[in-house]
């Protein structure tokens, strides 16, 4: 029975007067005879309530065509289409073959009805030359049926559309029609209006560059507007031509001399007017159909640009007057508005063309009319001059950028252009900050170094991001630093979180492109700390926004960073939201579980020595993910190979850990696999035993030979150093005299503590990360000791271990068995 009901089972789809195949819904087919039809039908039910979709009974001239082995389309009583798509090929076949018994039609065929014309139409189509040619009706009120019925009929055969659109070219067949329109009009015939509407649109659709020249011809145009204003699907009718006679007034800002430029400036705007407002919606089958109506709007744009460019007056007036103090407000909104508009038209231009334009507008001051705009106070021309701006930068962002510089040699900050800009986003009063976005996009496209050029005698991108991040970067973190002076967002409205939110966005971007300058600006203005008092916001994209800064400098691998994070203790806001954020399962939670997560993987030794060392017992507790128990377990590792004992092999040549040990107990059971059959196998507990038991001595007399060595050396002379490339390490501790420690008596920037330098310009790096199990030392019992000599004694806590490179285990394996080896072998 399921197999029964999927063969039959269809969608049915009506295509309507718009020509669209609306889906009627899903159902299964059957048919039987219906009482009220006279005859049998074709049923189609509901799968989902049992109601009937469709009662269409089987006509015997309805003409049944079958498409594609699994589609049976026909058309209704001449009203719509329909069509059943079937889910299996057996189902449709069924179906068809009773259609084909009622009819007693053969099931073979595809169409149960002859098709005489659509053959013709095929022939013609292997030989357009040889169809015949339309014949047009007299253009009489009495044949508006007839005309309108050939129109429509044409329209779905390409062959008799190009035949329709030759007759309607050599007989004038467009002005008649019109005439036949104030006929009408005056006789208030609306059957004919209604007639005159859909001919119209059937010639709009025919899609001819040539019809469309005479259909907005000055002396037309109006004309087809009228017959376009009575739609049959309105019940009264449209009033465009009073709209665009007496209500649109054409503001000449700067007076056009030239004509043509003037006709067609208002031909375009008539003919955007029909596309956007008059004529309905295009269907899908329709879209293709008005695609030279929309060239023809295209190529008129470019024309006008043209003829404006080529005007050797006119752009040098209009900037001339957009620049004068004395031109009033009112005029010079118009000025901006027409300007906009200009630069919108010139985005038809071909590539080779805009640059010409634009660099057209440089050359005439646009940039700094921009300037001007921007420091005035009104709210219809600062839209429009970012437009403008945004045009510009896009297309030729070097040319803004050398501008900036240009104007930074005799310009304060407060009257850079780029300064305008950021400002102009800071203070936007739009509360979705709309404004702000662009202008962040058009700030961003200025600062990619991926679009900046390199020449023989300078660097673009050296020279405007060293300009940038001295005369504008502090614009730009002004509202950030002034909301972060406390442990909490000063302001956390929703506004003030969106502006929020768009400086972090790019700042995030200048962390991933701009390696040297944004380093030093973070280090200086100790940035990532003052981005961290976001975490505390009400609002969760601010708090991800900062988190998501700091992700990407972790990301970014750099030890210079990661000690900067590390002395300024700057885990500490991460793991107090964390926590605040509790086991609630949203995206903060997981954006600070793949931080974690991140460090984990990578293996950031510095980072992960901190995390465990000062934050463990905050995190030890989230047993959800194995994160915080694979860093623990990172740590030990890492712990065993710079404080454990080594172990040496048989020839006690290199230093192994309990890694190794493992690698090798695998390899012996790899081994043992390989044995012959016969041979006799000594157990694995022996073997072990015996390793371990010969090792162990080894251990042994190298511990009891290296006491007693270095009691002689502290008796006899001071410490000795192992020096390798400046890098000073004590063995014992695994520290390095080059990186502040964090421990209970050496906590990172404190007096006691000589080794660990304040970074430059970093103030609050010395804050002490809170320790667990430390307890305050007096400086009398933290005697003053320089942290690079070897101590025999093991620390109680091993803080900040500098590793230089991704090489320092391998220079440690190198450099520690080598000066130990004389003692061992002897």
């Amino acid at each position: 029975m399921a197999a029964s009901d999927n063969r039959r089972r269809v969608k049915l789809y009506l295509l309507d007067e718009k020509k669209i195949w609306d889906d009627r819904g899903t159902g299964h087919v059957s048919s039987a005879y219906v009482e009220k039809l006279k005859g049998m039908s074709l049923l189609v039910r509901s799968e989902t309530d049992g109601t009937i979709l469709l009662e269409s009974r089987i006509r015997p001239d309805t003409a049944y065509q079958k498409q594609q082995e699994t589609l049976i389309v026909w058309s209704e009583a001449d009203q719509y289409d329909l069509a059943l798509s079937f889910q299996e090929k057996d189902g449709c076949d069924e179906i068809w073959e009773k259609i084909c018994t009622v009819q007693g039609k053969d099931p073979s065929l595809d169409v149960t009805q002859d098709c005489i014309e659509e053959s013709e139409e095929d022939r013609y189509e292997e030989f357009p030359d040889a169809a015949p040619p339309i014949e047009m009706p007299p253009c009489e009120l009495s044949k508006l049926d007839e005309i309108a019925e050939l129109f429509r009929s044409v329209l779905s055969t390409p062959i008799r559309k190009e035949k329709l659109f030759l007759a309607l070219e050599a007989e004038g067949y467009i002005k008649k029609l019109l005439d036949l329109f104030h006929m009408c009009e005056d006789l208030e015939n609306i059957d004919g209006l209604h007639n005159l509407y859909e001919i119209f649109k059937s010639i709009f659709l025919l899609n001819k560059t040539e019809l469309f020249e005479i259909l907005f011809a000055d002396d037309t145009i109006f004309d087809v507007v009228g017959v376009l204003e009575y739609d049959p699907a309105l019940k009264t009718p449209a009033h465009h031509r009073e709209y665009l006679q007496k209500t649109v007034r054409f503001k000449e800002v700067i007076p056009i001399s030239n004509r043509d430029l003037l006709n067609k400036i208002h031909q375009t705007y008539r003919v955007q007017y029909i596309q956007d407002v008059i004529l309905p919606t295009p269907s899908v089958f329709e879209e293709n159909m008005l695609s030279t109506l929309t060239s023809f709007v295209f190529f008129n744009k470019v024309e006008i640009v043209g003829m404006i460019q080529e005007d050797e007056k006119f752009l040098p007036s209009l900037f001339a007057q957009l620049m004068d103090d004395e031109t009033d407000d009112g005029h010079r909104r118009d000025l901006v508005l027409f300007l906009k508009e200009f630069c919108t038209f010139s985005q038809t231009l071909q590539p080779q063309n805009r640059e010409s334009f634009f660099k057209k507008l440089s050359s005439l001051g646009a940039l700094s009319a921009i300037e001007v705009i921007l420091a005035l106070d009104d709210p219809k021309m600062k839209p429009a001059a970012i437009d403008i701006f945004s045009y510009i930068v896009e297309f030729s962002p070097s040319m803004v950028r050398e501008f900036i510089l240009k104007e930074g040699q005799n310009k304060d900050d407060d009257d850079l252009l780029i300064n305008l800009v950021i400002e102009q986003m800071i203070n936007d009063t739009d509360p979705e900050l709309g404004g702000a976005v662009q202008l962040m996009g058009i700030v961003k496209l200025l600062i990619d170094p991926e679009n900046m050029m390199a020449t023989a005698n300078k660097t673009e991108k050296s020279e405007f991001l060293g300009f940038f991040y001295k005369r504008s970067m502090h614009v730009l973190t002004a509202p950030l630093f002034a909301n972060t002076v406390d442990s909490k967002p000063s302001k956390d409205d929703f506004q003030t979180a969106q502006l929020q939110s768009l400086i972090l966005e790019l700042l995030t971007f200048c962390v991933e492109y701009h390696a040297y300058h944004i380093k030093n600006y973070i280090i200086s203005k100790d940035l990532l700390r003052r981005v961290l008092v976001l975490l505390k916001s009400g609002h969760a994209f601010v708090a991800l926004g900062a988190l998501r800064f700091m992700r990407k400098i972790i990301g970014l691998k750099e030890e210079f960073y990661n000690r900067y994070i590390v002395n300024g203790c700057l885990f500490q806001p991460v793991v107090e939201a964390f926590r605040q954020n509790g086991n609630r399962y949203n995206l903060l939670n997981s954006a600070m579980i793949e931080l974690f997560e991140f460090i984990k993987t990578e293996d950031v030794k510095s980072l992960c020595t901190h995390i465990i060392e000062h934050h463990i017992k905050d995190l030890e507790s989230v047993t959800y993910v194995n994160t915080f128990n694979a860093l623990k377990v990172r740590y030990d590792q890492q712990q065993d190979r710079i404080n454990g004992m080594p172990t040496f092999n048989k020839k006690n040549q290199l230093w192994i850990d309990s890694r190794t040990l493992e690698e090798e107990e695998e390899r012996w059971f790899d081994q043992e696999d390989e044995v012959d059959d016969g041979e006799t196998l000594v157990p694995m507990n022996d073997v072990l035993k015996s390793k371990l038991d010969s090792d162990f001595d080894q251990i042994n007399r190298f511990m009891e030979n290296r006491k007693a060595k270095d009691q002689s050396i502290s008796r006899e002379s001071p410490p000795r150093l192992l020096n390798k490339a400046s890098i000073n390490i004590n063995i014992k501790s695994g520290l390095t005299t080059n990186s502040p420690v964090n421990s209970p008596g050496h906590s990172p920037g404190s007096p006691g503590s000589p080794g660990s330098p304040p970074s430059p310009g970093s103030p609050l790096m010395g804050v002490p990360c809170p320790t667990p199990n430390s307890s305050p030392q007096t400086p009398s019992s933290s005697p003053s000791q320089d942290p690079s000599v070897i101590s025999n004694k093991r620390l109680g806590l091993i803080g900040l271990v500098d590793y230089p490179d991704e090489d320092s285990d391998e220079e440690e394996e190198e450099e520690i068995p080598n000066a130990k080896r004389p003692r061992l072998s002897t």
